[in-house]
């Protein structure tokens, strides 16, 4: 992003686009830090918060060397890409949860 900051910094409309540019750079993180995390540690393992945060200030880092309006904007398409990810997630990888079987106790006369 900052080889290419004087062409990120045109326009209004290329700023914003910087900022999604950034959010992109979130979500591959994410996906990196998660892939890793999958092979090291077992492919029941899931991302925790702090993973996440630290994807986000890399990203937000770097987008907001760019310009600060793609700092700002990094951060909402990053809030809404990471709920569409967890979206997705949870309808691909949940566990199905079996109903509770009511039990039938023994009758007392």
């Amino acid at each position: 992003m900052q080889m290419y900051k004087p062409l990120i910094t045109r326009s209004p409309l290329t700023i914003i686009f910087g900022g999604y540019l950034g959010s992109l750079m979130f979500m591959f993180f994410v996906t990196a830090v998660g892939n890793l995390e999958a092979t090291l540690f077992g492919k029941n393992f899931q991302l925790k918060l702090p993973e996440i945060v630290l994807s986000m200030v890399i990203s937000l880092i770097a987008s907001g060397m760019v310009h600060r309006i793609c700092f700002t904007t990094c951060l909402i398409f990053s809030i809404i890409t990471i709920y569409y990810m967890n979206k997705l997630s949870q309808k691909t990888y949940v566990a199905p949860v079996a109903a509770p079987v009511p039990v039938k106790g023994r009758r007392h006369k």
